[in-house]
């Protein structure tokens, strides 16, 4: 069944570039949110970003004035842990800002032979030695993680690279293929639908990465509802192949489509 916007019972959206931009709110975001909270639509954040952990994600959108319940909004280091526990890892390395080690808390981190290598980004702290440590790693039997693969994000100034780049250096000089934890993978969206508690055929996912977002979303059979706002790029939706659901020019667009006015 063809997933539908009118009546849509369950709504994920994206946070940077969707609900804000660096530092700046989106204007009509913290609006849209009230509408689609009071026309009873659940919803859940969700986000690619593996430079700052929950804590910090919920203490900015208090700062941008974005009412958010800390158990609506999901990431990727959630998924990661989870993921390690069910797998048996004992022992992980951790290619992630320290910051974010919060949020992998139980997670036992060694240096040598792991289990596993769990890859976020690193920003301007990628490195060879942190590549060829994490190579010698996978080379002697551990299984690579990747929190998300995004080839980039927008920054202040302008687009700069994300983890996936790096995680693909990884799997081509390895002969591995990462398990992705983060968007678009299918476990992201089949956790975020669990939560939100409604089939893929009745929700809906709004982003401005036409790839992880709208792709990913209507790959899982949800509809894609992708905003030109954030890293939104005209030129790059069109060398995509991927056609939107809909597209709208922001958040502020959205509740007013999902109920038909």
């Amino acid at each position: 069944m063809a997933p539908k916007l009118e009546g849509v019972e369950g709504l994920l959206l994206d946070l940077s570039g969707v609900i804000y931009v660096q530092d700046e709110v989106v204007p009509g975001a913290a609006e849209a949110l009230e509408r689609l909270r009071s026309d009873g639509i659940p919803i859940r954040l969700v986000t690619n970003t593996t430079m700052r952990p929950r804590s910090a994600i919920l203490e900015r959108l208090e700062r941008l004035g974005i009412e958010a319940d800390p158990a609506e909004l999901l990431t990727p280091a959630t998924l990661a842990a989870n993921r390690c526990a069910e797998a048996g890892y004992e022992s992980v390395s951790l290619v992630v800002l320290d910051e974010l080690r919060e949020d992998l808390e139980g997670l036992e981190e060694k240096g040598g032979s792991v289990d596993a290598v769990i890859v976020g980004d690193l920003g301007e702290g990628w490195d060879y030695e942190v590549l060829n440590r994490a190579f010698r790693q996978l080379m002697d039997g551990a299984a690579l993680i990747a929190l998300q693969k995004n080839r980039y994000w927008e920054t202040a100034g302008g687009l700069s690279l994300d983890a996936g780049p790096f995680v693909s250096a990884l799997e081509y000089a390895t002969g591995l293929e990462a398990e992705v934890v983060g968007k678009p993978s299918p476990a992201f969206f089949e956790l975020a639908l669990g939560e939100l508690g409604t089939s893929a055929d009745r929700a809906a996912m709004v982003g401005d990465d036409v790839e992880a977002d709208v792709g990913g979303a209507i790959d899982a059979g949800l509809a894609g509802i992708l905003v030109r706002t954030g890293k939104y790029r005209q030129d790059l939706v069109s060398g995509s192949g991927i056609d939107p659901t809909a597209t709208v020019d922001s958040i502020a667009d959205v509740p007013a489509l999902l109920s038909g006015t």
